[in-house]
């Protein structure tokens, strides 16, 4: 099958929004430019992979699927101080979590040490590297600014043969971090910062979790990211924007050595989600500090928190796809974000009854002992799901909010002499409170209208109050976590000065509610199973759980704030 022919079927297999780099890919293979394509995804294992990153899995991986190519999985571990086998063995369950697979193509910079440190030796014989003896310090003032132009190193004549020879000392680990480094001879005036005689290698007398105690010595990002994307045949490497000014070193440092191919970059513009912070190195204080209960905490942006809070891998892919891929940096809307979780637990979460702030009921007029079976719907939106029987008596138990002593015009639920219909069950009318020595309301006595059986009446009349409910003798206790936005301030790029993003975290991002009732069904509720709790959102069971103390994570609320915000726009 030709290319053009390839590109052709698989659009019509699947549906995608075109953007900017599917254009270039096509116009690619289209020319023959390339016969595939191959992209990569190259995370640095220092911290959790949060919902930017997902964003970036679902671009690579999914580019590679659509035109039939093959997407790597590359861990640029080049900063020993800061990496951890535990973000490597996270981040592959994140991939694979999202529904992506990379094969037998795992790759580490680690890989390519060797290789890395003979191109660097390539770069000094060639007289575009030298040995500097600059501190951080210095270095950061003989770099310039964007208005000043940088000054040379004085060590930036050296020869060779002495370039060579304290290269191969660094490496051998004579001397001390942070006195020599190895730079990149380029232009100390040049427009762009990142092309004044960069840093290619430092010294890092520090453990790798994979090489050891094997190097001394450790090489950049700009450096090892091309070079690695060339020895693996890379075709189009796609990174966000702030990497847009990096391009040019890429190209440079591509063009001087004898690689095998000169991949393209392509940017585009980072995921900016509303509430959230995207710096991996906040999160990693919000779990140091203890403000969240790790990198897996439910109000966490890592892919990990969203498993664990209920998120669904369909609905981060569909996230990923509506809001597409630009230049243009912007802030996206969470309540979208909600609005593809609701839409996929929509269709896949069975419903059940559940009870948060139990108020008791009693059907006066209802058999002292009778219980009885109602049939309910698993799922109204697939009727492959089957139905589930729920047990009702005498005795009951409905939500405290649903009953008021003194409605409000339009108060359709519960209160003295009206009529409501009890979920799948009956017609019931309160006739008396019954309250405690402080006034509390602690039970509620109504009668029931044996005829309504299953929700409606041969009458006719219309009752427009339906309460959720669950049965006294059968209910299970269970605790509920209400999970919400983790900051209050939309967009956390905008604080205010003199503030930190501790100053916004939101005191009500968790709520625990203890001694909620459920229906017994959902006493067999395995961990990471989904509900939707009616009337009060989309749930899932929490890895904590145990049998007989069961928790559910609020996933999202029933409330569909996106369907409303996109009718104005």
């Amino acid at each position: 099958m030709d290319t053009k022919e390839n590109i052709t079927e698989n659009k019509e297999e699947k549906a995608v929004t075109s953007n900017f780099i599917r254009s270039i890919i096509e116009r690619d293979l289209a020319s023959g430019k390339h016969k595939s394509i191959v992209t990569r995804f190259p995370p640095e294992p220092n911290g959790y992979l949060h919902i930017g990153h997902a964003k970036s899995i679902c671009l690579n991986f999914g580019l590679a699927n659509d035109y039939r190519g093959r997407c790597h999985l590359r861990f640029d571990d080049s900063n020993p101080v800061k990496e951890d086998v535990e973000y490597v063995n996270s981040i592959m369950e994140d991939v694979h979590w999202l529904g992506f697979d990379w094969g037998e193509h795992l790759y580490y910079a680690s890989d390519y040490f060797d290789k890395l440190y003979e191109f660097a030796e390539y770069l000094i014989k060639a007289g575009k590297a030298f040995v500097c003896d600059l501190s951080w310090e210095e270095l950061k003032e003989y770099r310039g600014t964007l208005t000043v132009p940088g000054k040379d190193s004085p060590y930036r004549n050296r020869s060779i043969e002495e370039n060579l020879d304290l290269f191969r000392r660094m490496k051998a680990g004579e001397f001390p971090e942070g006195s020599r480094t190895l730079r990149a001879k380029i232009d100390m005036a040049s427009p762009n910062l990142n092309m004044r005689d960069p840093v290619i290698y430092r010294i890092k007398k520090t453990h790798h979790h994979r090489t050891g105690n094997d190097w001394q010595i450790y090489p950049m990002y700009d450096y090892t990211h091309c070079v690695s994307d060339a020895l693996e045949g890379i075709t189009h490497s796609i990174c966000t924007l702030e990497f847009e000014d990096h391009r040019p070193l890429y190209d440079w440092f591509l063009d001087q050595l004898p690689v095998p191919c000169h991949p393209q970059q392509i940017e585009f513009a980072r995921l900016n989600l509303a509430y959230t912070i995207m710096s991996k190195r906040l999160l990693l204080e919000l779990v140091n500090n203890h403000l969240v209960s790790g990198w897996d905490d439910p109000r966490m942006p890592t892919i990990a928190g969203m498993r664990r809070r209920g998120f669904t891998p369909e609905a981060i892919r569909d996230f990923s796809e509506r809001i597409g891929v630009s230049k243009a940096n912007s802030l996206v809307n969470d309540e979208l974000l909600m609005f593809c979780v609701r839409e996929d637990l929509n269709k896949r979460a069975e419903r059940r009854m559940v009870v948060v702030n139990p108020l008791k009921l009693t059907i006066t007029n209802y058999p002292e002992g009778k219980i009885e079976d109602f049939a309910a719907e698993n799922n109204p939106e697939d009727p492959s799901a089957g139905k589930r029987k729920i047990k009702f008596s005498r005795h009951l138990y409905i939500e405290k909010d649903d009953f008021s002593e003194n409605p409000v015009k339009g108060w359709f639920r519960l209160s003295l002499g009206k009529e409501v219909r009890l979920k799948y069950a009956y017609y019931i009318t309160c006739n008396e409170v019954i309250k405690n020595e402080k006034g509390e309301i602690i039970e509620l006595l109504c009668t029931y209208d044996e005829k309504s059986r299953g929700g409606w009446t041969e009458d006719g009349r219309k009752v427009k109050g339906t309460l959720h409910w669950v049965c006294a003798e059968s209910a299970i206790p269970v605790e509920l976590r209400l999970y919400d936005r983790l900051f209050t301030l939309a967009d956390m790029s905008n604080m205010e000065e003199g503030k930190t993003y501790q100053d916004y975290l939101n005191p009500n991002s968790l709520i625990v509610k203890q001694n909620c009732l459920a229906e017994e069904n959902l006493q067999e509720a395995k961990i990471g199973e989904h509900y939707q709790f009616l009337r009060i959102g989309y749930f899932n069971v929490d890895y904590n759980s145990k049998p007989g103390a069961l928790i559910f994570n609020r996933i999202v609320d029933l409330k569909d704030s996106w369907a409303k915000l996109s009718k104005k726009i």
